[in-house]
């Protein structure tokens, strides 16, 4: 699972750490048909477009889940509990930040929360971020053809090594790798679900990333 380190340039090659700049404040809901602007109705009452919600994110939530805790039941039940955080929290929410940001800080505070409170019933490979696809059935970084005993054998090694360094990972940088990689969130959205800015987020995936490359050095 070479691409987990090699495939971001930017950040091996060390992310310019620019110092933040004032951000303006944006009005997500200004597109009526948007997220946000759906998000705002449902403050206002609206049962059918929190269902719309619920319909576009409930798998997706349910998929990220999945890659914190690898029990599918459990990732089902905080799912359901990240939209039940929604619909209590919905007079609160402001369209400063796109939907999708909200969403997925509460996931990720719910998924700490829960690792927090099963620290002692996990074990290092417990996350496991090259798990089958549940669509697609596609494994990371497998060959199409049938590998040699030798070949499987170095993957297992490979994969192994990977989750139980991954698994150190400081938390937030685990968060970030998680958000990054495999959700394919960009640089400010992962800042706004960790409350960074963006040049922090940058440097936090930096040493995410290096810490990964040095310790997988033999893997790839």
């Amino acid at each position: 699972m070479a691409t987990l380190v090699l495939d971001n340039p930017a950040l091996g090659q060390g992310a310019p750490l620019d110092p933040a700049e004032p951000r303006k404040p944006i009005n997500y809901a200004s597109d009526e048909s948007s997220d946000a602007a759906v998000m705002l109705r449902v403050a206002a009452g609206d049962e059918a477009g929190f269902n719309f919600l619920v319909g576009k994110y409930h798998r997706a939530m349910i998929n990220f889940l999945f890659r914190m805790v690898h029990n599918q039941a459990v990732a089902e039940e905080l799912a359901q509990e990240v939209f039940l955080r929604v619909y209590r929290s919905r007079e609160s929410y402001r369209a400063e930040a796109k939907f999708t940001t909200w969403l997925y800080r509460i996931a990720t505070n719910l998924a700490v929360n829960h690792a927090r409170d099963t620290r002692h019933e996990r074990s290092a490979s417990t996350i496991y971020l090259d798990a089958p696809d549940e669509e697609s059935g596609a494994t990371p970084d497998v060959a199409d053809d049938t590998p040699s005993v030798e070949q499987s054998i170095l993957r297992d090694e490979r994969m192994a090594a990977i989750r139980a360094h991954v698994m150190a990972l400081p938390e937030r940088q685990r968060m970030a790798v998680l958000m990054h990689k495999y959700q394919g969130m960009d640089y400010r959205q992962i800042g706004d679900v960790l409350k960074l800015s963006e040049s922090a987020t940058k440097s936090l995936l930096f040493r995410a990333y290096q810490t990964l490359r040095d310790k997988l050095k033999d893997f790839v």
